[in-house]
């Protein structure tokens, strides 16, 4: 599943196929008849559908998040709010301290180097309307699948290809994002209401995850997803209740 989000209502999963369980929690669940495989053409179709799902729904902002991430609504709401939608703004996290060099094929026999920075999908990234509207020429329809395949990258990378190399717009750094690519157990508790996403997973061989106090065991609850919603969302009514004294 991926999911691209901005508020409850506003919140749609995209999976590869039909998902009875998943339907019944939401009624925003968009089937995008891709290959569920983890390739970069089955990648890309995902995020045509997504970025053309966007497209017609008229809304401000794209934000794309994996299916291991968790989203702070409250502190994504609050990061858009600072931005207007009708500019040209592309904001996440890089996955690497450089530019991604790539090699770009300008026609049947001619391929030259292109470098561009591009936010990592799995922190997360976010694109305003204006912007998700001048990527239409590379992005939209079919054209996504064809952009990706001219630069053979993934879909998160071609993201930034038509944004940064394409259009020239510059990506901006956010610390808000957080992937399994840097170690959680650097989040503090203190500052985990600024966060937007956070993640898990492993990270140098070992388990990776943000360090949180209860209520759920590690056992229980390994990604830690449960306890940080419950330490942001208290009132949840799932949230077992603890007594302050």
């Amino acid at each position: 599943g991926r999911c691209c989000l901005a508020a409850d209502v506003q919140t749609f999963i995209f999976t590869d196929g039909e998902d009875e369980a998943l339907a019944r929690h939401t009624g925003n669940v968009v089937i995008t008849n891709c290959s569920a495989a983890h390739s970069r053409q089955a990648l890309s179709c995902k995020m045509a559908v997504e970025y053309d799902h966007f497209i017609e729904s008229g809304r401000k902002w794209f934000c794309h998040v994996d299916d291991d991430n968790y989203v702070n609504l409250r502190a994504l709401l609050r990061l858009l709010a600072s931005y207007p939608h009708t500019r040209d703004i592309y904001i996440g996290k890089p996955s690497l301290d450089r530019p991604i060099q790539a090699t770009e094929r300008v026609s049947e026999n001619k391929v030259r180097p292109v470098h561009f920075w591009f936010a990592t999908g799995g922190a997360g990234f976010c694109i305003s309307r204006g912007l998700a509207l001048k990527m239409s020429p590379w992005a939209s329809g079919g054209h996504f699948m064809n952009t990706a395949e001219r630069i053979r990258l993934p879909d998160d990378c071609t993201i930034g290809y038509i944004v940064e190399a394409l259009l020239g717009v510059p990506l901006i750094r956010s610390g808000l994002f957080h992937s399994h690519l840097e170690n959680l157990q650097q989040v503090l508790t203190s500052e985990l209401h600024e966060q937007v996403t956070l993640s898990y997973g492993m990270f140098e061989n070992k388990r990776n995850a943000v360090h949180v106090k209860g209520p759920f065991s590690v056992e229980a609850d390994p990604s830690r997803f449960r306890s940080i919603h419950c330490h942001l969302y208290p009132d949840t009514p799932w949230c077992p209740r603890t007594a302050i004294f």
